[in-house]
């Protein structure tokens, strides 16, 4: 692999670390876009990191560049900003597989924390289909206006009070993942049922993915508050550093956000939202596991099945890493198999049905 970023304190951190694991190894490193693009042609490196801020060419710009001209496996390394989050998600759409935050050098016991979260990100992107990732993400604007002008969001008049959906659709994603969702969510009708979501996400950056998400569907998207009402036409994202539940409040479902321990190495953990909705929501629930590495969300999704929920896995060929479907299906709680581009309407079928 190769390893791009203009400080060269942060290439030689970076290589030690992804050098640590036997499965990696880092053939190069480039401080700039067109020393990058030279190192390419020359080591044909399988996956590159790719640092956002850089001189003479922007992360961005050599990242859209190279989607074009040679599509490899890409993980951009950010900084844990607002502004280096709202550029990671446009490098998302762009292609790039995953992120990671830049590491906190002065911090030296996270170190070995951030080791094994690169490592496992760098192997996840270097068996990712980048040609799906292309088409799940590079998708044209007018899309997204087009969408939103058949089916404005709808604002709530002063003082309107909303009935609480009896229903409620959860969704957990990984790799790949916020593209995914983004397909999934311009897809649903802005009627739809409550939307739950975890996607593993760091801080901040959940906030920007959550904003994006509102500007691109006609669903009103936000991240998810504690005690916060889940409505019809809305979508709650899991905070980057807090588990999303389910709960029940008489008649009303809301948001419950934790701050326990890491769950199947993750927090938000997709096993955490699958449980609680399976037991306080159960039979009215929709569960869907998309796109990422691992197994988390496997053993919650056979729960909400176990409880009367349906359930949905995004199929392999659709899937930038199908890692956490293929999981879901190994545990025996996935209903149904779908094409990302299917999941959609599925999902408000399957709605339909269950209020019949």
């Amino acid at each position: 692999m190769l390893v791009v970023d203009d400080s060269a304190l942060m290439r030689t951190i970076l290589s030690e670390l992804l050098n640590s694991d036997p499965e990696i190894e880092v053939v190069g490193t480039a401080m700039d876009a067109y020393a990058a693009r030279d190192k390419i042609k020359a080591l044909n490196p399988d996956v590159l990191t790719l640092d956002i801020e850089m001189p003479k060419m922007d992360g961005l710009s050599f990242l859209s560049n190279l989607m074009r001209l040679r599509p490899m496996p890409v993980v951009m390394v950010s900084s844990l900003t607002e502004k280096g989050a709202a550029v990671t998600m446009q490098a998302l759409n762009l292609g790039a597989v995953d992120f990671v935050s830049k590491p906190k050098i002065d911090l030296a016991h996270s170190i070995e924390d951030y080791a094994l979260e690169i490592t496992d990100k760098v192997k996840a992107a270097a068996v990712a289909r980048i040609g799906t990732l292309l088409r799940n993400g590079q998708r044209p604007d007018g899309l997204h206006k087009s969408v939103s002008a058949n089916h404005p969001k709808a604002v709530p008049a002063a003082g309107r009070k909303y009935s609480t959906t009896d229903k409620i659709i959860a969704i957990g994603a990984s790799t790949g993942g916020t593209e995914a969702i983004k397909e999934v969510l311009v897809a649903m009708q802005p009627d739809c049922p409550g939307v739950v979501i975890t996607q593993h996400i760091p801080p901040v950056f959940s906030r920007s993915f959550a904003k994006r998400m509102n500007q691109c569907s006609s669903l009103i998207v936000c991240e998810a508050e504690d005690g916060q009402a889940i409505r019809p036409g809305h979508a709650f994202v899991a905070p980057g550093d807090r588990h999303l539940l389910v709960v029940s409040d008489g008649a009303h479902y809301r948001c419950k956000l934790d701050d326990g321990p890491l769950v199947n190495r993750h927090k938000p953990a997709v096993d955490v939202l699958f449980d609680s909705v399976a037991e306080n929501v159960a039979g009215d629930a929709v569960g869907i596991i998309l796109t990422g590495m691992g197994r988390d969300g496997a053993k919650g999704l056979r729960r909400m099945h176990e409880s009367g929920a349906e359930t949905i896995a995004q199929d392999e060929q659709s899937s930038v890493v199908w890692g956490m479907p293929k999981a879901a299906v190994e545990e025996g709680g996935v209903d149904r198999i779908l094409p990302l581009e299917q999941i959609a309407e599925n999902i408000m079928e399957t709605v339909r049905r269950q209020s019949r």
